[in-house]
């Protein structure tokens, strides 16, 4: 973890003004993060965004913020609000994420918080939660940086090809070559090269993209930077990546498990800083040794208090039926809850020294919403400083093969750990809690309506 990245606008709001004059930009997108992380929102001519969205915002459809993948309505949504579910909320702009779009001719983008009619800010919408953790270390004297890693696999086929034939049998885009190997990315170069300058040039700053273990997975890194412009970044560059790999003919998924292949991690990288950035994880040694004895009670707190939330908050790091196929499938991918130096086997890893050490949490994958998956480990983490929790000592060996405590097994057991944990109803509102539930069951719902390809095989002839 390097040093955090400068916070300002990636297209200032003057230079947005001179690009739309000048006929540069004609389109705005104006979106926020629906639960599962997408980009919603709409395409608004430029003019009419300087005239009067920036200053009043969007309406749009509460249900868009309460509907599963499929998006069906996941219900119970905004009845406590105006006494109607699914009337609008509206959009407030957050002109600090003002970015160009290169992957669209003519465009720009801009995040948006959610609001109620009256003002108020809707709690349930995975941006405002992340907000409210980040105002809550704010009032205890730090700010939170992250940075996030991101798995993803590309295939040859389109997304129209794909679910053609099922999603089966596609064809990766590395194969005989081991995909860590840079000749591994030669096949795809000019969509990775447009995905990298496309970041670039929407102000996302990553320090690489690489090819990864599995064949046609990649990762990328990103620079950290504050909490919540990192989760902006992150959902920007998974609403990039497909609409690139589109134009190539091609197609990604974020998936956590898409087959027989290891699945897509999305590891958090997550360090606080007190008043002008100071360091409150540990002094910064002057010999650039790392000296366990000197790191300070408000890292030892974090670290437990994301330890002790992980069973309770997995909800909001494996949100679907999914995310479970890619826990435990390896040390790697670990359940055990247990923190160790530089061990890979242990769901909360800590790295570096000095202005760069920090927790890394590898139990979220490349599926997760980042701004869920990032407020609940800050939220963890301020628990675990509010309530000064101690730090047992570190794991040493493979965790997966301890016999420490496992995170939930399944969707279902994390829905029933997040539904009645005490620590969720005490840093979330009620009503978020309720919310995530009731999502949850949804996603239980539509995969126990659902008949698998397993089930045809196992049964269409022989029963």
């Amino acid at each position: 973890m390097t040093e955090p990245a400068m916070v300002s606008s990636p297209l200032p709001y003057e230079k947005l003004e001179a690009n739309v004059a000048s006929g540069h930009v004609d389109t705005v997108l104006v979106v926020f993060a629906d639960l599962q992380g997408r980009l919603q929102g709409k395409r608004v001519h430029a003019q009419h965004f300087l005239g009067r969205v920036r200053e009043f915002g969007l309406d749009v459809p509460s249900e868009l913020l309460a509907v599963d993948v499929d998006n069906r309505p996941i219900g119970g949504f905004g009845d406590s609000h105006g006494g109607a579910a699914f009337g609008d909320v509206l959009l407030r702009p957050d002109l600090s994420t003002l970015r160009a779009v290169p992957w669209q001719p003519a465009c720009a983008m801009v995040q948006c918080d959610v609001r109620w009619p009256d003002g108020r800010p809707v709690e349930q919408s995975p941006r405002q939660m992340l907000r409210r953790q980040v105002e809550t270390a704010r009032a205890c004297g730090f700010t939170a940086i992250a940075g996030t890693k991101l798995q993803f696999t590309v295939f040859e086929e389109t997304y129209a090809r794909a679910a053609e034939v099922r999603h089966r049998g596609l064809m990766p885009s590395t194969r005989h070559v081991p995909a860590a190997s840079v000749l591994a990315t030669h096949r795809i170069e000019p969509m990775l090269r447009d995905l990298r300058n496309a970041m670039v040039g929407a102000g996302v700053e990553i320090e690489a993209l690489e090819g990864h273990h599995a064949p046609g997975q990649y990762e990328i890194t990103f620079r950290v930077t504050d909490v919540l412009t990192m989760a902006d970044q992150h959902a920007v560059f998974k609403a990039a990546a497909k609409e690139i790999a589109f134009r190539h003919e091609a197609s990604v998924t974020f998936m956590a498990k898409h087959g027989e292949a290891p699945g897509n991690a999305g590891h958090l990288h997550l360090s606080l800083r007190g008043p002008g950035g100071g360091l409150v994880f540990a002094p910064q040694d002057p010999l650039g040794v790392d000296v366990v004895d000197l790191r300070t009670d408000v890292f030892r707190h974090v670290v437990a208090g994301v330890l002790e939330t992980l069973p309770d908050f997995t909800l909001l790091y494996a949100p679907y039926v999914n995310s479970y196929k890619r826990l435990g499938e390896s040390s790697s991918a670990s359940t055990a809850v247990t923190w160790g130096e530089d061990n890979r086997t242990c769901t909360v890893r800590v790295l570096g020294r000095g202005p760069s050490l920090r927790l890394e949490n590898r139990v979220p994958g490349a599926d997760a919403n980042p701004y869920l998956a990032l407020a609940a480990m800050l939220a963890g983490g301020l628990h675990g400083i509010g309530s000064c929790l101690p730090l047992r000592a570190p794991f040493i060996g493979n965790a997966a093969e301890s016999d420490h405590p496992r995170i939930p097994a399944s969707l279902a057991a994390a829905r029933d750990a997040f539904a009645t944990s005490v620590v969720a109803g005490e840093v979330f509102d009620k009503e978020v809690v309720a919310h995530y539930v009731r999502a949850a069951d949804a996603e239980l719902a539509a995969f126990a309506g659902a008949v698998t390809d397993w089930e045809l095989t196992r049964g269409f002839e022989r029963l």
